[in-house]
């Protein structure tokens, strides 16, 4: 039996789970079960996958595990944006192969809608907006940027509005900016609510384990995943488990464990809120990708997230945060002097299952395991579409959007240890500190 010899284990000030609403997690597996379908991970793609292998399959139990608290992981600590377009930063204009970039537009447009239908059709409170986003620049190469994008999209087809940082302040607030790319159509979703939502709603031939971190596996015939109390006995496995996925085996030295770091307010008075002004829900990205993330929720705080850190163990580095919760305050009072008082309730990790060539992994990863794995930042919509189409194609479905999939070469092999770590923290440590002001 493979030991599993490093678990989920997050921090605990993750401010998107503790200000979505409570519910309480289902029991931990104990005993032996058996089940025709084992799925690991039970973030957006676990969730997907679970839910359409119960949807083709409806005769065959589905049992979904997943280590932590759904909605406490990786899939409730991101910054909530369902984006929708393609963004190759290899490109000149980050657009690339137009076909490519075409058949990435159709995934990313697939996961919107598979997510909006959901929520519609089961009521779930995430504060779901079509809220598009703004990609915002300070200094003069990241509005060289937003101008190759621009250009990028033109060749796309795709609608956009160029701001001057003059008219920002009616936008988000704060006159930081010198320019901002608007694209509209983004979603902008409290990310934990929604995967908790997602999680109570999954069809009756579901069987959610929470709590339930497996820590070796045995594969053949029938899969063997064994935990602390007790072993579950399947015929098919789904992976879904993005980085951790090595550490059962498969795309071993191809994913890159980055975590970033955020912030959140706590809510803002209503003198606050006309100090700051602006629209009262929005996103903004940097046009550097080392530089801060912004959002202002759905409950009047505002969110920063920016700094980075790459943890190969896939686990997180508590004692990061108080000086990536400093770096916030800074990014904070740079743009929004006018909130002197306002501070910080939360700060937090999550992690980012990246690859050296931005691929992800969509298929068979050994007879009878499957798997779709490393996301590459675009957790909420790659991962909800590919979890999706992976349980299509087990049943036997096909699509244009299941071949592209699988005509993907997958994630690059990185480096050997210790020119890996040495080659990522000098990539990061020089991103961080070229990005400036875009921080």
């Amino acid at each position: 039996m493979l030991k599993v010899n490093s678990l989920p284990a997050d921090d605990k000030a993750c401010g998107w789970y503790h200000t979505s609403r409570p519910r309480t997690p289902t029991a931990p597996h104990a005993g032996e079960s058996t089940a025709r379908w084992a799925v690991v991970g039970a973030g957006f793609t676990g969730l997907a996958a679970a839910r359409r292998l119960a949807l083709n399959f409806p005769d065959d139990e589905i049992l979904l595990v997943e280590a932590q608290e759904v909605g406490f992981g990786t899939s409730g600590r991101n910054a909530g944006f369902a984006i929708d377009l393609p963004h190759d930063i290899g490109a000149d204009d980050y657009i690339g192969d137009i076909a490519t970039a075409k058949s990435t537009m159709k995934l990313n447009l697939l996961g919107q809608t598979i997510l909006r239908e959901l929520v519609d059709e089961h009521g779930i409170d995430c504060s779901m907006r079509m809220s598009g986003k703004y990609q915002a620049a300070v200094e003069a190469r990241g509005v060289a940027v937003l101008e190759a994008y621009r250009r990028g999209l033109d060749r796309l087809g795709q609608p956009y509005q160029m701001i001057d940082g003059r008219e920002l302040p009616a936008h988000i607030g704060t006159a930081f900016y010198r320019q901002a790319l608007f694209t509209p159509g983004t979603v902008l979703v409290q990310p934990s609510a929604l995967v908790k939502g997602l999680a109570d709603s999954l069809p009756p031939n579901v069987t959610l384990c929470e709590g339930t971190a497996i820590t070796g596996v045995e594969y053949g015939e029938r899969i063997v995943l064994a935990h602390r109390n007790g072993r579950i006995v399947a015929d098919k496995l789904v992976l879904a488990n993005n980085a951790f996925g090595a550490r059962f085996g498969f795309l071993q030295q191809t994913m890159l464990p980055v975590f970033l770091y955020a912030s959140l307010t706590r809510p803002l008075t209503e003198a606050e809120q006309a100090a700051l002004g602006g629209q009262p829900f929005w996103g903004v990205i940097p046009a550097d990708p080392f530089g801060s993330t912004l959002r202002r929720t759905h409950d009047n705080r505002i969110l920063v997230r920016n700094s980075f850190s790459f943890n190969p163990n896939g686990l997180p580095k508590e004692k990061c945060l108080p000086r990536c919760a400093e770096r916030h305050r800074l990014s904070f009072a740079r743009r929004f002097p006018m909130l002197p008082e306002v501070g910080f309730d939360y700060t937090w990790s999550g992690s980012l299952a990246l690859s050296q060539n931005h691929k992800g992994f969509f298929g068979q990863l050994a007879p009878n395991v499957y798997g779709a794995l490393c996301c590459n930042g675009l957790g909420i919509t790659r991962g909800t579409v590919t979890g999706t189409l992976l349980a299509d194609w087990l049943a036997g479905k096909r699509s244009e959007q299941i071949d592209f999939l699988l005509a993907t070469s997958g994630p690059s092999r990185n480096p050997p240890e210790p020119l890996l770590s040495l080659g990522v923290n000098a990539t990061l440590w020089w991103g961080q500190r070229k990005a400036g002001f875009e921080s």
